[in-house]
């Protein structure tokens, strides 16, 4: 009786392990059969596993590479946006101001002067617009707002036309003004930063940016309710002004297009990192794909085997019960 209690605790436990290992095989080649991936790729591909994590470290770079790239042409995308906007904000002034000049008609020349104030607003506005928390034209000062309202901006302009003797002297003060380190524009009217760590950006005293805003301060000037004499009794100083404007716009439109030419290798860029993922992926795929139909058929099959071990199980535990009872 008691040769025969250990035969049947002994083949008992050899069952259990077997039903144990039917169990994690049924696991493993259920997720095969749903994913088509190989459960344990370890030891399915042996001595290939130092190939395969190649591979995938490989996919993985991609996927970092392809998020920088998005970002930087997502930024562009932006300050494109924003150049387009200041420029287009200062549409059509320059013809209007000249036509207006060329009939001395002072009551145009004041109005369009207003039109000047609203698109330096408009431009203010535009070059204050942010990625995130990044604001785009401040250089490499980019957590500070680079622009306030152009109210000091048209203040400051509005004393040069005070105090200039004549348009050539106006045009001597802006320049200080407007093209050295210390003068108003870029001491205390941009609040960024003059150099810029990223290749991509474009601060807010780019030359071209400073060109459109030096033209439209003159003209805005003209639309005070008393404008300075000098721009009232001689055309000169607007007429520069308005082609400065002028000047400016076809400045900004080359500067948008360096832009367009870096998001165009940008987009370069994504195409061959899609492209290449295309082909990692399929060979990934190829190394570490399981049949799923092939899967499927061996499912079937554990299955089968683990209901005819619960089976057996079961008889064998009636026989012993039997035999005890003997």
């Amino acid at each position: 009786m008691e040769k025969m209690s250990i035969s049947y605790s002994l083949i008992n436990a050899k069952l259990s392990k077997n039903v144990a290992q039917l169990r994690e095989q049924i696991n493993d080649v259920s997720s095969e059969a749903v994913t088509g991936k190989r459960a344990d790729l370890s030891k399915f591909l042996s001595g290939r596993i130092g190939e395969a994590m190649l591979s995938q470290k490989a996919l993985e770079d991609i996927q970092v590479d392809r998020g920088a790239l998005q970002l930087r042409d997502a930024r562009i995308d932006i300050a494109q946006r924003s150049l387009q906007s200041a420029q287009e904000g200062a549409e059509g002034l320059p013809a209007r101001m000249l036509a207006a000049l060329g009939v001395d008609n002072k009551s145009d020349i004041k109005i369009i002067g207003r039109d000047a104030v609203s698109a330096l607003e408009k431009l203010f506005s535009s070059l204050n617009n942010r990625h995130g928390q990044r604001f785009l034209f401040a250089g490499d000062a980019t957590s500070t707002q680079p622009f306030e309202d152009p109210s000091q901006l048209i203040s400051d302009v509005r004393q040069m036309a005070v105090t200039a003797t004549d348009a050539a002297d106006l045009q001597t003060q802006l320049d200080t003004y407007f093209n050295t380190p210390t003068g108003g524009w870029q001491a205390n009217i941009y609040q960024g930063s003059a150099s810029i760590t990223d290749p991509d950006a474009v601060n807010g005293i780019d030359p071209a940016i400073t060109e459109l805003v030096r033209g439209l301060a003159v003209m805005a000037v003209a639309g005070d309710d008393a404008p300075p004499a000098l721009l009232t009794q001689d055309n000169a100083s607007l007429r520069i002004a308005a082609d400065t404007v002028a000047s400016g716009q076809i400045n900004m439109i080359q500067l948008r297009s360096k832009l367009g030419v870096i998001q165009e290798r940008l987009t370069e860029g994504l195409d061959a990192l899609n492209s290449e993922e295309l082909i990692l992926t399929e060979a990934f795929t190829n190394m570490t794909m399981r049949d799923q139909y092939e899967a499927a058929t061996i499912l079937k099959e554990l299955e089968n085997n683990l209901e005819a071990s619960y089976m057996l199980t079961a008889r064998l535990s009636g026989l012993s019960l039997l035999n005890y009872l003997k």
